[in-house]
């Protein structure tokens, strides 16, 4: 088998070619963030359940007020490659791994905590501590490596005992969808944690009940996160910022 190997001029001349293209891609993002109006498409992937609790109309208002550009959405939970799938922004929940070729932005936080039905509840004993949820159904988010998420409970109001209780409460439903959970929590499946914002009106028609009202669980950022790049193209700086005022808003 024959191996080849290149010579310190050709190991030289590579470099050279890299930086080159490295700096034709620089002069083209620059003029891309010198455009005036916003134009092209834009390929984004959003959490399908985050997006049409928060986004649904910033998207509706953007395209209004951007009438070049082609908006693809792509509405999934899972990670996509920004870079090898060609996407210019991605909305992703929870920490981030580190790597130096993307670049992440905090817009939002969701505030979590758990909830019931008043179906489930006339059955099963309210529990009022962490503890007793051993004994209750439990509806449990799954997570990007393919197990239930845990659960963080912490107490502020707790002056004498343990403020917080963590651990994975047994149960026999785990799914990726929180819109599908709080489905499941609304026909009496059990108990499960939700981000507050989904539950507004559930709450207003005693359809849902918080359960352990003094436990919360931490909040999940949620960021932007983009391929890095010396300029930010025009289009996704639009839209980065178009989200962000409708975050802001709460």
């Amino acid at each position: 088998t024959r191996r080849l190997t290149l010579t310190d001029f050709g190991q030289e001349f590579l470099e050279h070619c890299r930086r080159v293209a490295e700096e034709v891609a620089a002069a083209q993002d620059f003029v891309r963030s010198q455009e005036v109006l916003p134009h092209g498409r834009l390929r984004v992937s959003m959490p399908g359940d985050y997006a049409r609790q928060h986004f649904s109309r910033a998207i509706a208002t953007f395209i209004e007020a951007y009438p070049e550009i082609q908006l693809d959405v792509d509405l999934s939970s899972r990670r996509v490659d920004l870079i090898g799938e060609h996407f210019d922004l991605a909305i992703r929940m929870g920490d981030l791994a580190d790597d130096a070729t993307l670049v992440a932005k905090k817009i939002d936080e969701q505030h979590f905590a758990l909830y019931a039905s008043p179906i489930y509840l006339a059955l099963h004993p309210e529990p009022r501590h962490p503890d007793e949820l051993t004994h209750h159904s439990t509806v449990r988010l799954l997570s990007d490596r393919g197990s239930a998420v845990s659960w963080q409970l912490i107490n502020g109001q707790l002056i004498n005992g343990k403020s917080e209780w963590q651990g994975v409460p047994p149960g026999r439903l785990t799914l990726n969808s929180p819109d599908m959970i709080q489905q499941l929590l609304l026909d009496g499946a059990g108990i499960g944690a939700l981000p507050c914002s989904f539950v507004t009106e559930d709450l207003r028609l005693k359809r849902l009940v918080r359960v352990l009202p003094d436990w919360s669980l931490p909040a999940v950022p949620a960021w932007a996160v983009m391929p890095m790049r010396r300029y930010l193209p025009t289009k996704t700086r639009a839209l980065l910022e178009h989200l962000e005022r409708y975050t802001q808003k709460g």
